[in-house]
């Protein structure tokens, strides 16, 4: 709702609307195919959009691309196509779905937005960003691989990892704990207010929000 609270704000709305005209939007899940990856802390970008694409009217079902190596969900936002895709390639070749999606619908890397675990990032916020590193994500290792470095980040923290010394591999493939398990729901909320906001304003700014 905060999208639609700020509209008043701008000096002309008319333009605020027809930004989207004929755009189309990429938004990619990134996490590790199969059911035992389920519910583990490097799989939120998969959970993220499952949210977004169950409780938007405007998306449809997912849908099995084995030419595009994804699961792909379509729909459209106001005057903007959206794409989202949740690629069926493991973590490190996530690249591969994006890149074959992007030329599929012609795509540039700056209307593709990533969805992904941030370990670097407290548990409780969402921070966002266009472009940079890939702070040794190997899902977004790969996307930059097969794009330029240009596209969007939506970025959940799962850190500080616990116990210090534990694998940082073998953190993010295990489950969030029982308190964290609580308070997904209002992650997942609130990563489909941050996607809405992009696709309506056409920008995603860099910033920092808690869902806690």
């Amino acid at each position: 709702m905060a999208l639609f609270q700020k509209l008043p704000q701008l000096s002309n709305p008319i333009n605020y609307v027809t930004i989207g005209l004929n755009k189309t939007v990429l938004l990619v899940g990134l996490g590790n195919p199969g059911k035992e990856y389920d519910g583990t802390r490097h799989n939120i970008g998969f959970a993220c959009l499952d949210e977004f694409v169950a409780k938007s009217a405007d998306m449809g079902d997912w849908v099995a691309k084995k030419d595009l190596k994804c699961l792909l969900s379509t729909g459209r936002m106001g005057e903007v196509r959206v794409l989202a895709i949740k690629p069926t390639t493991f973590m490190n070749l996530s690249g591969e779905a994006v890149r074959a999606v992007c030329d599929f619908y012609k795509i540039p890397a700056s209307q593709v937005v990533a969805v992904h675990d941030e370990l670097d990032i407290p548990f409780g916020q969402i921070r966002t960003r266009m472009g940079g590193s890939s702070a040794g994500h190997n899902g977004i290792k790969s996307v930059m691989q097969h794009l330029d470095e240009g596209f969007g980040r939506v970025r959940i923290g799962i850190g500080p990892k616990t116990p210090a010394q534990i694998d940082s591999a073998d953190f993010v493939l295990a489950k969030f704990s029982k308190e964290q398990q609580a308070d997904i729901p209002a992650l997942l909320r609130e990563t489909s207010s941050v996607l809405s906001e992009y696709i309506y304003s056409s920008e995603l700014p860099a910033e920092t929000r808690s869902f806690l």
